[in-house]
């Protein structure tokens, strides 16, 4: 049986986006998509030669450029394809969320936001998914929300039902605990005043592809009007991570 979650050293949310149902009664091909937490916490020869055995030969970071210079990024080697694209252009601290607001409308706000502001660099990230010819990974920081979102609109565009692509963001949920143990570790004497911080629950993503659906007409809508993407494109994704 397939591993959905893959075991690394210092990341707690890498997996495989492979096995869901999808268009035409086809399915997600195994081992060609992972998502993640940043790989820059890959910091081991063990932990960049587990990446490499999966085959992972390109890697897009969603984070910002001052995310990376701060925490680090994937480590190189020979025959990597690295693509920082950050979709996400207005930057917020979720730690200081209003515990008093709805967290998971607030939440898929910003996914509005990512959606609208991102478009270039969406598009960008779609066009590197579906040219690249051997596996890759897509990350930000926690492989949360930026990444959510691109996992979202990827499998929304493969025919996965919605019910899958929200169970499927829900499971960054097993990661909550180790992500507050990390702002914990790299804020030291500082209150987490949001009791949110690093939940992923189903509704967020919903409550995101319904936002999309509603301003766009559709998901596709959105992706092929606003991002461009035209049905060859589509066409050439599904051909290259969905069973014959």
């Amino acid at each position: 049986m397939t591993t959905r979650h893959l075991t690394f050293e210092r990341l707690h949310n890498f997996r495989d986006l492979g096995g869901y149902p999808a268009a035409d009664g086809r399915s997600v091909r195994w081992g060609l998509l992972y998502r993640s937490d940043s790989l820059g916490k890959i910091t081991s020869p063990a932990g960049l030669d587990r990446l490499q055995a999966l085959g992972v030969r390109t890697v897009i970071d969603l984070r910002y450029p001052w995310e990376i210079a701060a925490k680090g990024r994937v480590p190189d080697f020979d025959g990597l394809a690295y693509h920082n694209l950050s979709i996400e252009h207005r930057p917020y601290d979720q730690a200081e969320i209003d515990p008093d607001v709805d967290p998971w409308r607030y939440l898929a706000d910003r996914f509005a936001e990512v959606a609208e502001d991102g478009v270039k660099e969406i598009r960008e990230a779609l066009d590197v998914i579906t040219a690249a010819e051997e596996p890759l990974a897509f990350h930000c920081a926690s492989g949360k929300d930026r990444t959510g979102l691109v996992a979202a609109l990827v499998l929304t565009l493969l025919g996965v039902h919605e019910d899958d692509i929200a169970a499927d963001f829900a499971l960054t949920e097993l990661a909550t605990p180790h992500f507050i143990a990390e702002w914990h570790a790299a804020h030291p004497g500082r209150t987490l005043r949001w009791p949110g911080y690093g939940r992923a629950p189903e509704t967020v993503i919903r409550l995101a592809l319904a936002d999309l659906a509603t301003r766009y007409g559709s998901v596709e809508g959105y992706v092929t009007g606003t991002l461009g993407v035209d049905r060859d494109q589509l066409a050439a994704l599904r051909a290259r991570l969905l069973t014959a």
